[in-house]
């Protein structure tokens, strides 16, 4: 058997309801040159089955199962199995396009590149089946769209939106780097060092105006709602330091934008804990950015005014930071739940 074009990587834990419309998605690609890897992370529920069965029609499809060891282990297994020239990733819960590698296989070939990637969709679906789509683009400037870049020499790339699923990597490029997953055991936001390390080691790359890849955000158990993994983010981004601090040129070049991502990581993870946590959260948060100040490695020019204006007040006073960011949550969750119940009372009056 010839190398596939893609390897297409499949992290699978306990996610029966979606998978079927995942896999169909993948199967049914019009590139046919591929390999699907199906990882089974010890889930619990029906997901192995229907990967079993999927497996038997398809002899495209790998199944890996083992036992729970976390989504960076899984991952990591899975680009390990890989064979092909590129290699993809899609969660089992999300579904593509299914000219999405076909597509990006032809782009990614025709330049030449380490890696493309693509814009998206954020959806969810209602109970009568309706979805509701949001477009997002990698690039908010429309700058840097459909031409080749190098991504190691250029910082400002990384204000790009993360995810390590839209697009396709060659694989020869991940191994030369040993570009992996964290394996952090119960950790999450496993995805955030490899999406970083693909950046940082790439010299050819492109990004791609167009949506191919679904990504669900009606899913209780995903990750971004589990509000009790409090540091998971923390520690990838101590992660993620310490590989860029092994070269010396290269934290040179990052650093700076290092912090603003690791800023609004910080902040997102405040979006999702429990507020009870923030006094404790916001110390660790002014530790770590306390010692970023003091190396000489935060830039007020590469945050926004906002941003800046409010890591003074993390670093002068957490607990009133924390304090601030409660009050902004519940006026948000307020917000959400008034137009929630608009538009509720809207579809009723219009049946």
């Amino acid at each position: 058997m010839s190398q596939p074009k893609v390897s297409i990587i499949v992290p699978t834990y306990n996610v029966e309801p979606y998978l079927r419309e995942c896999l169909d998605s993948i199967y049914r690609q019009t590139l046919k040159d591929i390999e699907i890897i199906c990882v089974n992370d010890g889930s619990t529920d029906g997901s192995l089955a229907i990967i079993n069965e999927y497996a038997a029609r398809d002899e495209r499809i790998v199944v890996l199962d083992g036992p729970n060891g976390g989504y960076g282990k899984g991952m990591n297994r899975g680009l390990d199995r890989a064979t092909g020239e590129y290699v993809g990733i899609v969660e089992p819960d999300d579904f593509v396009a299914l000219t999405m590698y076909e597509d990006l296989y032809a782009i990614a070939a025709e330049h030449d590149l380490d890696f493309v990637k693509a814009d998206f969709y954020r959806f969810t679906r209602a109970e009568n089946g309706d979805m509701k789509l949001i477009y997002n683009h990698l690039d908010k400037t429309d700058a840097w769209y459909n031409r080749v870049f190098d991504p190691s020499h250029e910082p400002e790339s990384l204000r790009f939106i993360m995810n390590t699923w839209s697009g396709i990597y060659r694989r020869s490029f991940l191994e030369e780097h040993g570009i992996r997953h964290h394996e952090t055991p119960g950790a999450s936001f496993q995805d955030n060092g490899f999406w970083m390390q693909t950046f940082v080691y790439a010299k050819r790359a492109m990004i791609v105006d167009k949506p191919y890849y679904r990504n669900r955000r009606d899913n209780p158990n995903s990750s971004v709602k589990d509000i009790g993994k409090v540091y998971c983010m923390n520690a990838e981004y101590d992660y993620i330091e310490d590989i860029l601090r092994k070269d010396s040129d290269l934290w040179e070049r990052f650093k700076y934008m290092f912090w603003v991502k690791r800023y609004g990581n910080y902040t997102f993870t405040m979006s999702r804990i429990d507020p009870s946590v923030y006094p404790e959260y916001c110390e660790r948060f002014r530790e770590d950015f306390t010692r970023a100040r003091d190396l000489g490695e935060l830039d007020e020019s590469v945050f926004s005014e906002k941003q800046w204006r409010d890591l003074q007040t993390i670093l002068s006073n957490p607990s009133a930071f924390g304090r601030q960011y409660r009050r902004r949550r519940k006026a948000k969750e307020l917000y959400r739940s008034s137009v929630d119940a608009a538009r509720r009372f809207a579809g009723r009056t219009l049946r």
